[in-house]
């Protein structure tokens, strides 16, 4: 008899302690989320190949899981190259589908729609401690909505799901695309090259301005450019929001942009005004989001004691556009769930009190008349909310009420002929 195998490198097995703690979250982020307007939605894990590979995932987009074409339209003789053999695959993000959701169903949603999406997503990546090929992504998406509303809607959402998991003195970065464009213009660097400059700045946090600005000479741009680039952000250091803004103008003046600084001026008023105490709403101008679909505002949250961010997101007014040829605004956030899960269960995060739990053992032998007392209770009981089981009597018994009762049980009735 064949052994069987351990589960695939990259997936992993739930144990019921953690699976408690995913359901908790998951409840805790579906009821904040609902409370702001959101309305859950959900989508196939398998897309059409042409979705998936249609530009809009970037590097993702190398990481699919593809499914091969079956039947008569498998046809690996005259295939000349990888696509040819696949005509499906798994999603890698819950943003192209949603895309594609919209595409399918615009006529029918309400305007703006605020979607909620959680579910499983799968990236052929290299598995590692703490990513994995199948993991759980949750979102929240507005589309539809042209002005900044959708991002203070979806900071403040979002803010408010880390607060009520215990998540205190994080920071919400932020930035603007368009600022971003407009330093590196200044700087004298061409657009064709943006996406590439991009790249070595999202490094400085690791390699600081020295080291972006060596990377950016062996690639070969002027040390000149990069210079004046690095200088706009030893300008900022030691200022935040605001007063980051403003002293980027007075030093670009009306080479910065406009709308940008417009933008997240608006924001941060907003947010300011209605947020609680115990996060922080920041200007950073190295914040890049790797997506280049961004078109406008990007932000990313930080949980400073942990050392990691938990999630990010951005608009993207130009990605549902080229599924529909219709362009569309819109805005989305990614919490990442992973990470939170992670990051509670070290910490023993403790789950609200649960249902009483009792538990019957019902001796081997037990006449039927005990049984049927023993069912009719459990079911009183489960009528009254609480959770009952229904277990044969263990020669150990000991032992069998020890197990129970690391399991919560706090009451064990036991039935004897």
């Amino acid at each position: 008899m064949a052994m069987i195998k351990k589960a695939v490198k990259g997936m992993r097995d739930v144990t019921p302690e953690e699976m408690r703690l995913r359901n908790h979250v998951s409840d805790v982020i579906r009821e904040i989320y609902e409370s702001y307007g959101f309305t859950q939605i959900e989508t196939p894990c398998v897309e059409h190949i042409e979705n998936l590979s249609s530009k809009q995932g970037g590097e993702n987009e190398k990481l699919i899981f593809k499914i091969l074409k079956r039947g008569n339209k498998l046809d690996i003789a005259n295939a000349k190259e990888e696509n040819d053999l696949a005509d499906s695959g798994l999603r890698y993000d819950l943003t192209v589908p949603l895309c594609r959701y919209y595409a399918d169903h615009a006529a029918e949603l309400p305007q703006p729609f605020k979607a909620l999406q959680m579910g499983n997503v799968f990236r052929a990546d290299q598995p590692q401690k703490g990513r994995f090929r199948q993991f759980e992504q949750c979102d929240i998406d507005i589309l539809g909505e042209p002005s900044n509303l959708a991002e203070i809607e979806l900071i403040l959402a979002m803010s408010t799901v880390l607060t009520r998991l215990s998540f205190k003195n994080f920071n919400i970065r932020i930035n603007d695309r368009r600022i971003l464009k407009s330093m590196a213009a200044w700087a004298g660097f061409a657009e064709a090259d943006y996406d590439a400059v991009f790249i070595i700045l999202d490094k400085m946090d690791k390699i600081g301005a020295e080291g972006v600005i060596e990377e950016l000479e062996k690639a070969g741009y002027p040390k000149e450019n990069a210079s004046k680039y690095m200088e706009l952000f030893r300008l900022l250091e030691g200022k935040a929001g605001e007063e980051a803004l403003k002293a980027l103008s007075e030093r670009m003046g009306e080479a910065l942009s406009a709308e940008g600084r417009s933008n997240l001026e608006e924001i941060f008023s907003a947010v300011n005004a209605a947020k609680k105490d115990g996060w922080t709403l920041l200007f950073d101008p190295t914040l890049v989001r790797g997506m280049s679909y961004y078109t406008g505002t990007i932000f990313e949250v930080e949980l400073k004691e942990f050392h990691s961010s938990c999630g990010g997101g951005g608009r993207y007014d130009e990605m549902i556009g080229r599924f529909t040829g219709q362009q569309t605004p819109a805005c989305g956030f990614s919490i990442g769930f992973e990470r939170i899960i992670t990051i509670l269960m070290e910490q023993g995060y403790q789950l609200p009190d649960e249902k009483e739990k009792t538990a019957f053992l019902l001796e081997k032998g037990l006449p039927a008349e005990k049984v049927n007392e023993a069912m009719s209770r459990a079911e009183e009981l489960r009528a009254e909310g609480k959770c009952v089981q229904l277990l044969r009597m263990a020669k150990n018994k000991k032992f069998q009420k020890e197990q129970l009762a690391a399991q919560g049980y706090t009451e064990i009735k036991e039935y004897f002929r």
